[in-house]
């Protein structure tokens, strides 16, 4: 299937200059989660005029409808989705430049650059006329950025049909082939007492401290992360929780009446998370009794963990695509983060790999990503189509 003429018209296909335009186009839209009306309008408009049908289903969120393009051959075969969102997260928004072949601006790393080069991977076996038999899936949305978003969108595509057989996500993980992921909550707890601020030494007997409860609840979670680091699973290593916010206080002398803390718990496909949740539960209502303090959590749900069979054709297809065009196999390994791809896996049923351009800031401010990057991902994926589908 990959004759030097094969990788050529491939390669030929890919327009550099339509790829950093649309690019570029993306990132001049700030995309904030929930927020991405405009940008997803935009990219309609893009691949109207590039001459594919668009559907813009409403998938759970009729305020930005999402964006698909079903393009298929006239044989019958695999349908791989390419699939990525358009939202970006709360910071200032920073807008694009190209300086030195490298695009800079928010969401160029996450994942507005990735989604052109998607863009440009469908053009690109349209145009050549390569894909021997299936087709392509393209589908872009809102609500993946976590807490602000929740999942609902992917969610509304996939439990509307809105699914290959395999998916593809340019995201920035580059230096491996991820065959495994953990899921993620957030954490939210909030410690109360009832009253008012008070100074220190002005305290009645027996008054909650809101700042000690704070500091038991921290405790007993590093207690829990070392018990969870006791058990490694292939390619993800360990469960883990982690607290990355404590706020408490105005003055040095001061009781104060409440003390929040905000951390993740992140685990591994397979566990049951209502287990996980009322883990969480038990040790706050712990702190609670034993404190006198009101301890409240949020355990807020981003997406569950996942596997893929390291032997599923999709694996196969997209290092013998990379091989084929001279870059080593990707060693296998876990996703970091969570994306879509846990929702493709658990939700959808169907191997989701994320593989994407050498980007940098991403959930910063300053995001950036070469353009050869973008090139060597829409090519790597039009290239994985032709033996996948």
């Amino acid at each position: 299937m990959f004759t030097p003429d094969v990788i050529s018209r491939i390669r030929g296909a890919v327009n550099r200059e339509r790829l950093t335009d649309t690019a570029v186009a993306l990132v001049g839209r700030h995309s904030p989660t929930r927020q991405t009306r405009e940008v997803a309008d935009l990219l309609a408009d893009i691949l109207r005029s590039d001459g594919f049908v668009v559907e813009r289903p409403e998938a759970n969120w009729p305020e930005s409808p999402a964006v698909a393009v079903r393009w298929h051959t006239e044989k019958p075969g695999r349908t791989l989705q390419f699939d990525g969102h358009l939202d970006t997260v709360p910071l200032p928004y920073t807008p694009p430049r190209i300086e030195n072949g490298i695009l800079y601006g928010q969401g160029s790393a996450d994942m507005k650059g990735g989604v052109a080069a998607a863009v440009e991977a469908l053009r690109a076996l349209r145009d050549s006329g390569l894909l021997p038999k299936g087709g392509i899936l393209f589908t872009a949305h809102d609500h993946h950025e976590g807490p602000w978003g929740d999942n609902r969108q992917i969610e509304g595509l996939i439990d509307a049909g809105y699914t290959g057989d395999g998916v593809l996500i340019p995201e920035y993980l580059h230096d491996r082939l991820p065959v495994a992921g953990r899921g993620q909550a957030v954490l939210e707890i909030a410690i109360r007492r009832e009253g008012e601020k008070i100074h220190e030494v002005l305290r009645p007997p027996g008054l909650p401290d809101v700042i000690g409860a704070g500091a038991e609840v921290v405790r007993r979670l590093k207690i829990l992360n070392t018990e969870l680091a006791r058990t490694e699973y292939p390619y993800v290593g360990t469960e883990s929780v982690f607290v990355g916010q404590i706020h408490s206080g105005e003055i040095f002398n001061q009781s104060p009446v409440e003390c929040r803390i905000s951390g993740s718990r992140r685990w591994v496909a397979g566990r049951d998370v209502e287990e996980v949740r009322r883990e969480f539960y038990a040790l706050l209502d712990g702190v609670s009794r034993e404190t006198g303090a009101s301890v409240e959590g949020e355990f807020i749900f981003l997406r569950d963990g996942y596997r893929i069979d390291e032997n599923d054709p999709l694996v196969s297809a997209l290092q013998g695509a990379r091989v084929a065009t001279g870059d080593l196999p990707l060693p296998l390994g876990a996703k970091p983060f969570v994306d879509d791809g846990n929702t493709l896996c658990g939700r959808g049923g169907i191997p989701a790999i994320t593989h994407g351009p050498a980007a940098h800031g991403a959930h910063t401010t300053e995001e950036w990503v070469p353009v050869s990057e973008l090139v060597r991902i829409a090519e790597l994926y039009a290239l994985t189509a032709l033996t996948y589908c």
